[in-house]
């Protein structure tokens, strides 16, 4: 299984060069990642992975991002991602929720030892 997930390189832009955007907060991060991924997985099973499935599938997940104000921008191509490589449930969980965590991890680090800025945990 490939566990090189593109979108992750702008979310580490986010969270790592403008902390206090409402964009790069811990829930928007995590959420916005997993969230989008299932979407993607859940259009790949009854549409398959069509042009127009994948448009869909990154239509319905920004409209579940906003729904559920975890907007978080790269998180947009996770079903790009996802219906590309013909991904399952499993998916979702290793690498994306894992990755998606490790990233905010690293950031909360970072910025409370490196940049001595706060990262918002809400």
């Amino acid at each position: 299984m490939l566990l090189l997930i593109a979108p992750f390189g702008a979310s580490c832009v986010l969270v790592f060069a403008l902390p206090q955007s409402p964009l790069a907060r811990p829930r928007n991060v995590v959420g916005g990642h997993v969230l989008s991924t299932a979407v993607g997985v859940v259009v790949l099973a009854f549409c398959g992975a069509a042009p127009w499935a994948v448009a869909v599938g990154v239509g319905v997940a920004i409209a579940v991002m906003l729904l559920t104000d975890t907007l978080h921008p790269p998180a947009g191509a996770d079903p790009i991602v996802a219906m590309l490589m013909g991904a399952s449930w499993t998916f979702a969980l290793m690498p994306v929720a894992v990755g998606a965590m490790a990233i905010v991890l690293l950031a909360t680090g970072f910025h409370r030892y490196v940049t001595r800025r706060p990262y918002p945990i809400r």
